[in-house]
């Protein structure tokens, strides 16, 4: 089975990357031929600064490879690194009705909250299924606002595959219900884009300076809380299980607490959960021209398969002569 995953360099990694996609990834290594690049591309719909973007792209580099990408087991590549992903993006252009991106949440939601309605914007869902296609991916792990951008994929592959023949693989989505939507600090689902992320990586006093915003409501200390509904459990679960989360559960229960000490709480066990992460990471941050081999070596292995399938479309649709 081949599972494929991208992550933008548009900021710092949080939580809800490493738990929506990168876990996944991670454990799908030892079983399935896997696919992960860094989406610089898609990234330029909101990071405009050349110096930034680049230096962005190596950060998320160093953090994949900290947090498990291993290069052995996975291929492992920066989008820009393979050009075919743009050929097979204008190709799949021709193929894609208006209505269909029209209908996209992302496009919708981001343009709501005041995004510059420009066409890579609009056209990002095209983009993204470029990057599913190209490697012939089966499985794309997501989160459950990117399900839809699969379906979209689907749906273009379909309309080629009508047209050509059966060249390209119709991919599934597969998500973790129980990690579904990472809340962010607001409640909203964490994106950097709406800043309101937990970090993975930084200083422990900076991080728990922002699991301390983290909204709540506003109950007595000796009160009983509601664990389901608090964004500090919905978070904290993520790292818990067995005895650990029904312990939590029994001190939302039983009161006595107040909030801030179920924020000091979470801070904890996030800090002891990414330790060797970090460790492993200050190795990857002294040696970027290690970091910048693999990434070559994985765009060569990336290029590869993208030429197979490239070649297979220009046949059909008589761009090669």
């Amino acid at each position: 089975m081949r599972v494929l995953t991208g992550i933008q360099p548009s900021g710092d990694l949080h939580i809800g990357n490493y738990f929506g996609s990168i876990k996944q990834m991670v454990e799908a290594q030892e079983n399935s031929q896997t696919f992960a690049f860094i989406a610089n591309y898609h990234a330029m719909t909101s990071v405009s600064e050349g110096e930034r973007l680049s230096k962005l792209t190596m950060q998320c580099a160093t953090d994949f490879l900290a947090l498990g990408i291993d290069p052995k087991k996975s291929v492992f590549w920066v989008q820009s690194d393979v050009k075919e992903v743009l050929e097979l993006y204008w190709i799949l252009s021709s193929f894609t009705p208006m209505g269909l991106l029209e209908r996209a949440h992302s496009y919708k939601d981001k343009t709501a909250k005041g995004f510059a309605t420009n066409h890579s914007l609009f056209s990002y869902p095209v983009l993204m299924a470029a990057d599913i296609l190209l490697f012939n991916s089966e499985v794309v792990p997501v989160g459950k606002d990117q399900i839809q951008h699969v379906e979209i994929a689907r749906d273009i592959a379909i309309k080629f595959n009508n047209k050509y023949g059966d060249i390209l693989t119709i991919p599934e989505f597969r998500v973790q219900e129980e990690v579904a939507t990472v809340p962010g600090i607001d409640g909203q689902k964490m994106s950097k884009s709406y800043g309101n992320i937990v970090n993975i990586f930084g200083e422990e006093k900076a991080q728990m300076k922002t699991i301390k915003k983290i909204v709540t409501e506003n109950v007595a200390m000796e009160e009983p809380k509601e664990y389901e509904t608090c964004n500090v459990y919905n978070m904290a679960k993520l790292f818990l299980e067995g005895d650990n989360l029904i312990a939590l559960q029994e001190r939302y229960k039983r009161g006595g607490e107040g909030h801030g000490h179920f924020k000091i709480y979470l801070g904890e066990v996030m800090w002891e959960y990414f330790r060797d992460f970090r460790e492993k990471r200050e190795y990857f941050e002294a040696h970027q021209d290690e970091v910048k081999e693999i990434l070559k070596a994985g765009a060569s292995k990336a290029r590869e398969v993208a030429l197979t399938t490239i070649e297979k479309i220009r046949s059909v649709t008589g761009i090669s002569y």
